[in-house]
């Protein structure tokens, strides 16, 4: 499968360059069920990083329109990497859609940057919407290490902390308890964040 030889071939690379890497509560991800994997978005190692550590599981992920309309062979990688496109500035139902079809058929895992994009700290509604609408538990998942190209090259340990599963509750819930999992989401990054590296701050850099 295309997939899984890119994440080894990915894996492999990144021994290379930064040595093993920390990799901690791998067991919280369910093995006989559809999961939300959910962390805050920082660079555009994050996705490495954080699909080699969840590997075997299998990950379909949203990525910006512009990527797609770059040029034909990176609309072509993205794709065959279960890439989702989505407008960010007018996002659409087939941001919740698409994703809660592929939970529900149980064939991928979905993977979301629940910050939205890489210049903001805070959780989104997203990620909660699709899993009450697929049934589907969120794994938060926080990633520390090289966040450029730069410390890759300077061998930067990569960490990566999974969380304890979020459920909820099924039948629907009101606009306050669906803002309160956003906080629960919110408060699990903030409390990985400190278990890698209690004095870890991250500079949000708006575009």
């Amino acid at each position: 499968m295309f997939y899984n030889t890119v994440v080894r071939l990915v894996q492999f690379l990144l021994f290379l360059l930064t040595g093993k890497t920390d990799i901690q509560n791998r067991e919280n991800l369910p093995v006989d069920r559809a999961f939300i994997l959910a962390a805050p978005h920082r660079s555009w190692i994050d996705p490495l990083y954080i699909a080699v550590a969840a590997y075997p599981h299998t990950f379909a992920t949203m990525a910006k329109q512009e990527l797609f309309d770059r040029n034909r062979l990176l609309n072509w990688l993205i794709r065959k990497m279960n890439g989702i496109p989505v407008n960010r500035d007018n996002p659409g139902p087939s941001a919740i859609k698409q994703p809660v079809t592929i939970l529900k058929e149980r064939k991928m895992n979905f993977l979301i940057f629940s910050t939205g994009t890489r210049y903001d700290s805070q959780v989104k509604g997203g990620t909660t919407a699709i899993a009450r609408l697929a049934k589907a538990p969120i794994i938060p998942v926080v990633y520390q290490g090289p966040f450029t190209f730069k410390e890759l090259l300077m061998r930067k340990k990569g960490h990566v902390y999974f969380g304890t599963p979020i459920e909820l509750p099924p039948g629907r819930l009101t606009k306050e308890e669906m803002a309160g999992f956003d906080q629960e989401l919110q408060n699990s990054f903030d409390n990985l964040d400190h278990k890698i590296d209690p004095d870890f701050s991250f500079d949000y850099k708006k575009k």
